[in-house]
């Protein structure tokens, strides 16, 4: 019930994050920022998978995407096993399920 919120990343590109997100929902999100990049708005960006709906169009989903890290500290010499800010993530892999609990 709190409107407090922390901003864990933010990247003026595409990340790996994002193509994941993309596959998994079917929202051409690189289509969309590409769009957006050239000064479109998104209400005028017609979503290019359903044709039908424009960008700012939140569809309903029955599903849960998770996205799990992977982590190999005893790839690198002298590697802190601490987990901070930096990256230290090999992979990852991505799950889909229609609850929390089936997609982890």
């Amino acid at each position: 019930d709190s409107s407090e919120y922390c901003i864990i990343e933010v990247n003026p590109r595409l990340s790996r994050s994002s193509a994941l997100a993309s596959k998994a929902t079917g929202y051409p999100l690189a289509f969309v920022a590409a769009k957006l990049a050239m000064g479109y708005s998104l209400p005028s960006v017609v979503n290019s998978v359903t044709k039908d709906t424009t960008a700012n169009f939140e569809p309903s989903l029955d599903y849960v995407v998770t996205k799990v890290p992977r982590w190999d500290l005893t790839k690198f010499n002298n590697v802190s096993t601490e987990l901070g800010s930096s990256m230290k993530a090999v992979g990852e892999v991505m799950a889909i399920g229609r609850t929390f609990e089936e997609s982890f």
